[in-house]
């Protein structure tokens, strides 16, 4: 998600000064957005080389690290935030991850694309997979394991024990909270322990 209106609508979400860890960080933006406007420290985790350099050269600290093997590296509640942006939908094992992520920090903030935004649920409709901002990959080529939903992501919480503070929708920039499931290409939920 490299749109910067959304890096800093959710870099808005984290408070200030906290210790913030960045699942699948991608070139460290986000993260350097927050250590720079928020006074945030903490880490990124990323697998891609090119993208581990990205962030040596903007000076976010970065683990090399395969998410799927989880995060036993880090104690519980190591982190004042964890953020998963746009990394649950390619990780084979997102159940596990999302509890990874709750038990290492105290809140989360994920977002992910949300598959039943109405373009979507249209393209289904006409027989075919979507191709759009959120998810613009064939579904031949895509690097995305699964989708999800709004109401997927719900039922997921909950039955891990999960506490939704907040959900909501992006499009174009700007926050949905009226019918979020049918009109946003992005999900987002902070999380804390239940």
């Amino acid at each position: 998600m490299s749109d910067q209106s959304t890096q800093a609508l959710i870099a808005s979400l984290v408070p200030p000064g906290s210790r913030v860890l960045d699942l699948g960080c991608g070139d460290g933006a986000l993260l350097e957005l927050l250590l720079r406007t928020r006074g945030c420290s903490g880490y990124g985790v990323e697998l891609a080389d090119d993208n581990v350099l990205a962030c040596a050269r903007r000076g976010v600290d970065v683990i090399q690290l395969n998410l799927d093997e989880g995060l036993s590296m880090f104690a519980d509640d190591s982190f004042d935030v964890v953020l998963q942006i746009d990394t649950l939908q390619n990780l084979r094992n997102a159940e596990t991850m999302l509890r990874e992520t709750a038990r290492v920090g105290k809140t989360a903030i994920v977002a992910f694309p949300n598959f039943a935004h109405w373009p979507n649920r249209l393209a289904v409709l006409r027989g075919r997979m979507p191709v759009t901002r959120r998810l613009p990959y064939q579904w031949y080529d895509t690097p995305n394991i699964r989708v999800g939903t709004f109401k997927d992501f719900e039922v997921l919480a909950t039955r891990n024990r999960l506490q939704i503070l907040d959900a909501f929708g992006l499009q174009d920039g700007r926050v949905v909270r009226t019918l979020p499931n049918l009109r946003a290409g992005t999900a987002v939920f902070r999380l804390a322990r239940g």
